[in-house]
């Protein structure tokens, strides 16, 4: 069984709901891989992506209907075995003399990433993708040397 699981939570948006939301995983002593909070699209609410290491179906569900019982939850999904699409976005900073950079470019073309800031000695590389490709692009830059990886954790949303 996988034991990754993607919520997606729809939360009122005021102060505290986060705090009440990853209080009630923690004290459960399940393990947060990633959380990502914003803005939804409706009013005054606030939509939290979070990633949960879960090891069996009963501590899934014990999650799921506590999540769901928390006063400020709108709605809840768990969208891991569900048809949808998931995220992450990542900005790396590389190593970069001149003599490097040709390699570079094409590595960032071959995954559809980006340059968005070029040093002396430096670049920063803009990267969207699902986790695996952007472990992958991460791979191949470690040759050139990777200063600096800063990653947004999942973002997913339903298909249907």
């Amino acid at each position: 069984m996988e034991r990754k699981h993607t919520f997606a939570v729809t939360v009122e948006d005021r102060p505290g709901v986060l705090t009440h939301v990853v209080g009630l995983i923690a004290r459960r002593g399940f393990n947060i891989d990633t959380i990502n909070a914003g803005n939804c699209g409706e009013e005054d609410k606030t939509r939290i992506c979070v990633v949960v290491d879960v090891a069996d179906d009963d501590e899934l569900k014990q999650i799921y209907h506590q999540i769901a019982k928390l006063v400020e939850v709108v709605k809840v999904e768990d969208l891991t075995s569900t048809p949808s699409i998931n995220r992450e976005m990542a900005l790396i900073k590389v190593s970069a003399p001149q003599e490097q950079r040709s390699d570079i470019i094409d590595i960032v073309n071959i995954f559809r990433a980006k340059i968005v800031d070029v040093h002396p000695e430096t670049m920063v590389i803009e990267m969207t993708g699902d986790e695996d490709k952007i472990d992958a692009i991460c791979l191949l830059l470690a040759e050139t040397g990777i200063i600096e990886v800063v990653r947004s954790g999942k973002i997913a949303i339903n298909r249907n």
